[in-house]
């Protein structure tokens, strides 16, 4: 099985990710060993994400962002219903609920 190269746009991301997370560790004055204990995760896979190399699974990148105290903002981020577009397509889109 062959992986299709990362887009350039996935790889500025993870870079960018990883430079937010490693700035954030820095304002709580937390060293990688610290974080990646906190966050029950090898220190070089810390490293790794910090870096905004791929390959990184998501479990991981999610426990770095609990012990950091930002997974829910993140998460949220991510919430359809919280953009114009979901808001107006929500219904069209999703099933209607079944009474019964």
């Amino acid at each position: 099985m062959s992986t299709s190269p990362t887009p350039l746009s996935v790889e500025r991301s993870l870079r960018r990710l990883g430079e937010h997370i490693a700035t954030w560790r820095k304002l709580q004055g937390l060293q990688t060993a610290e974080l990646a204990n906190r966050a029950g995760i090898a220190r070089s896979t810390l490293q790794s994400i910090e870096a905004g190399r791929g390959g990184t699974n998501i479990e991981n990148i999610l426990r770095v962002l609990r012990a950091l105290g930002i997974m829910e903002k993140v998460v949220e981020g991510a919430d359809p219903y919280t953009t114009d577009v979901g808001k107006l397509r929500a219904d069209e889109v999703l099933p209607q609920r079944v009474r019964r």
